[in-house]
């Protein structure tokens, strides 16, 4: 793979302007596409299959309104006065007239034949059907329905307008969510020091999320697209964007300071660290397209739509952003003298061996004291050899820019700092990336300890798990101030939570006409005995089928377990009412549809889980050739999902910090986060993995210092791992201040995630269990060795010598590409 990706980079640096055309083609045809057929996003939950599924479809033949989508108007007369006043009652009458004139109004019920009126008269609610699917709404419909209430409004009543017509809306990006992008590119800045360089990852991410969502907004004309899903495609799309970008460009910029020409080294940046992108970016769209086996639509297609946002963000990376190398020519290097340039300069393979041994034990016998412990004595020529080691990196890289680090290295081969530098390029690394080779070092020293204090801290994180809930969200988990939020709390304080979310229970009679009205009475009868029942209304009957519908005000809200219960207790009474009235019962509605879609989506977690640790444990396997690697990377991967779902319930289900983030109502946690969180979750360690190990392991088997592998190949990777976490969790971090009850916890769910992925788990976790185990972490069976496939992420193919030119002075670098 590395070898075909070294050809493609080389590839796109040649034909640079026909890859920046045909980039340039393929968004402006998305866009052109989009402005053409346009696009309509939908955010209905259906279940195909399902009890509730198959009786709304059923329904829709006899009652279209009734299986529509409904609103809510809830009348309030001031203190003192009552709905029932003459004035207020013509009010009322006027407004509903005005209502059943509205667009696609199927039927309007009144407060005084659906019975809700409170007993003080102050309150009255009525309903609105209409006989489409909240999606099927036309633009202005309920704006045209919220007009009608002028009438009442004018007679003195207060009046809000709400329901299940309304939905949470659509995420609109603000300055908030555009943060994310500010803060990545300081980032960016910070880490390559050149706002040449941080600005390409961004304009590589812009491209590629531009195309993923102007392609998925045309497709949504023809295709039911959520705005969840729309929200999840820009947050992936834009985070692993700028990710993949990042790892590249580091490599590339790396072997220019190097002295590497830029066209090798854009070749061979795409052919190493493109590889890892590749393989990364492949196991995001495996977790994501394995959402197909929960047979969900709607999660089908936000699994899809993401897939293909990373699948965009994979190619812009290994094409778009070689051919930027090409326009950028060596303008891309790090200035010399720079911190960049030393770091580049002492992981260049040209350095000469010999005499770092020599020089760190001078250093280390000088600076150890005559007396005191063992330890001391060890912890002080330590820190010694590292400083000489940090010496010879500055000195070999800032006498002068115009000469290769061997060059360096052999002039002050006559002093410590000079022989220190000669050793090899790993270990003068370990001073350009000081502090993650001193974390390195710092969790390897008490490996048993470290693995023993993070495994608790992070079981203790996922306690609260335990006490997860799953419901979809409704109205009361919309913002505050909007219409249908307000509407929904007077509702619940007026008549209880259970009228926000009735069911609706089908009857079909076994004979139609007068008999099968009379058994849909009966049925009628049998619900009202049940326990949670709060009303149940009137039969609207069918007599040419035979078929009624009964609506059920349960006691509960359409999250709470007691609706649950309710809506168990129906299906399971079923057969017992069949029996005694001659009448076949089904439970539908919103809220027995997003009861089902929980149940199926909680079933479905289990065996989700397994074949995405299957899968992690096969990828690993392959990638680097071990059987520790894979275990530990796995149950890594679980710790970090367990401390997010943890996360998750204490915030958005406990309150903590709710009103910090402004969570609009605790309560369930909404019941597609926990699938779309390992989902993503998964491809995003096993990117921090990959990079993180494979340094690592090319230091294994250069030196077979099992040891010292660890530590310099997490010095060597951690800057970049660094980077690419922070950037992340900036991210979806800005998503977490939208209003919207589905974005905003898994926004959340997925910062936390990354950040307790990347820092604990990868950069303290994994140091510490690899330096536990020694050599039998790369261990794998001869016979199992034969038979795996020779992936070559690492690129070691590609090592071999490469034409390299010095590295020039600063100004004919700045003068561009020649």
């Amino acid at each position: 793979m590395a070898t075909w990706l070294y050809r493609l980079g080389l590839g796109a640096y040649r034909r640079r302007r026909l890859v920046l055309a045909a980039w340039l083609a393929v968004l402006t045809g998305a866009v052109c596409a989009l402005l053409v057929v346009g696009g309509k996003l939908d955010n209905e939950f259906t279940i195909p299959g399902s009890e509730s599924q198959r009786a709304q479809d059923t329904m829709a033949k006899d009652f279209p309104a009734a299986a529509g989508t409904s609103a809510q108007i809830v009348f309030t007369a001031p203190e003192g006065t009552k709905v029932t006043d003459p004035a207020a009652a013509r009010g009322i009458q006027r407004t509903l007239t005005a209502a059943q004139d509205a667009p696609q109004v199927a039927a309007v019920i009144p407060p005084d034949k659906a019975g809700t009126v409170t007993p003080d008269q102050r309150t009255a609610l009525a309903q609105v059907n209409y006989d489409a699917d909240r999606a099927d709404l036309d633009d202005g419909t309920l704006d045209t329905l919220e007009a009608t209430t002028a009438a009442a409004e004018e007679a003195g009543l207060e009046v809000s307008v709400g329901g299940q017509a309304y939905g949470n809306g659509v995420l609109t990006p603000s300055v908030l969510e555009l943060l994310g992008v500010l803060v990545a590119l300081a980032v960016l800045a910070v880490t390559f020091g050149s706002l040449l360089a941080a600005g390409m990852p961004l304009l590589t991410a812009f491209v590629g999320i531009g195309t993923g969502l102007a392609g998925l907004l045309a497709l949504s004309s023809g295709v039911t697209v959520s705005s969840t899903a729309l929200s999840l495609a820009l947050m992936l799309g834009l985070a692993v964007g700028i990710d993949y970008a990042l790892f590249v460009l580091s490599r590339h910029r790396t072997q220019l300071a190097q002295g590497m020409e830029p066209r090798e080294s854009a070749g061979r940046a795409v052919g190493t660290a493109g590889s890892a992108v590749v393989f990364a970016g492949t196991t995001v769209v495996i977790a994501l397209v394995g959402l197909l086996v929960v047979r969900i639509p709607f999660l089908t297609v936000m699994g899809l739509s993401a897939a293909a946002t990373v699948l965009i963000a994979v190619l812009v990376a290994v094409t778009l952003l070689p051919a930027l190398f090409g326009l950028a020519g060596s303008r891309l290097a790090p200035r010399p003298g720079s911190r960049a340039a030393r770091r580049a300069a002492v992981v260049s393979g040209e350095v000469p061996e010999g005499g770092a041994e020599r020089a760190r034990g001078k250093a280390a016998q000088g600076a150890v004291p005559a007396g005191g412990t063992e330890k001391a004595r060890e912890r002080a020529a330590q820190g010694a050899a590292e400083e000489a080691t940090g010496r010879a990196a500055e000195e070999a890289t800032g006498k002068t820019a115009g000469r290769t680090v061997g060059e360096a290295g052999g002039k002050t081969t006559g002093n410590t700092a000079g022989d220190a530098a000669g050793k090899t390029a790993h270990e003068g690394a370990a001073k350009a990336s000081v502090m993650g080779r001193r974390w390195a070092r710092l969790v390897t020293r008490r490996p048993l300890l470290v693995v023993v204090g993070t495994v608790a801290a992070l079981v203790t994180l996922a306690l609260p798990a335990a006490d997860l809930r799953l419901a979809l969200p409704d109205n009361g988990t919309a913002a505050h101030g909007t219409s249908q939020r307000e509407t929904y709390d007077r509702v619940d304080a007026a008549f209880g939570p259970g009228f926000n979310g009735p069911l609706l229970v089908l009857a079909e009679a076994d004979t139609p006409g007068e008999t099968g009205q009379q058994q849909a009475a009966a049925v009628a009868g049998r619900l009202r005995e049940l326990p949670g029942v709060v009303k149940v209304g009137q039969p609207q009957y069918a007599p040419e089928s035979g078929r009624a519908v009964i609506q059920v005000v349960p006691e509960g809200g359409p999250q709470d377990e007691s609706t649950q219960d309710l809506v168990d207790a129906i299906r399971g009474d079923a057969a017992v009412i069949e029996r005694e009235t001659g009448t076949a019962v089904s439970v539908t509605g919103t809220t027995a549809i997003g009861i089902d879609v929980s149940d199926r989506l909680t079933a479905s977690l289990p065996p989700f889980a397994a074949v995405v640790v299957g899968l992690c444990l096969i990828l690993l396997l392959l990638v680097f050739r071990s059987l520790v690697v894979p275990v530990k990377a796995t149950i890594g991967f679980l710790l970090s999902v367990g401390a997010s779902f943890g996360a998750v319930v204490a915030v958005f289900q406990w309150g903590w910090l709710a009103d910090a983030l402004d969570v609009a109502r605790t309560g369930p946690v909404v019941s597609f986060l926990p699938i779309v969180l390992m989902a993503v979750l998964f491809g995003l360690a096993m990117d921090y993995e990959v990079f993180l190990v494979a340094g690592m392991r090319e230091e294994w088997v250069r030196t077979g210092r099992a040891g010292d592998a660890v530590i310099d190949g997490a010095g060597q990777a951690s800057r970049v791992v660094t980077a690419a976490a922070l950037i992340m969790f900036f991210v979806f971090a800005s998503f977490v201040t939208t209003e919207d009850a589905i974005v905003k916890p898994i926004a959340f769910s997925l910062a936390f995630g990354v950040l307790v992925d990347a820092f604990v788990v990868r950069m303290t976790l994994v140091p510490a269990v690899l330096a536990m185990v020694g050599r039998g972490a790369w261990w794998l069976p001869r016979g199992l060795d034969r038979l795996l496939p020779d992936l070559d992420i690492e690129g070691a193919r590609l090592r071999k010598p490469a034409r390299t030119e010095p590295a020039r002075p600063l100004t004919e670098i700045n003068a561009g590409p020649g």
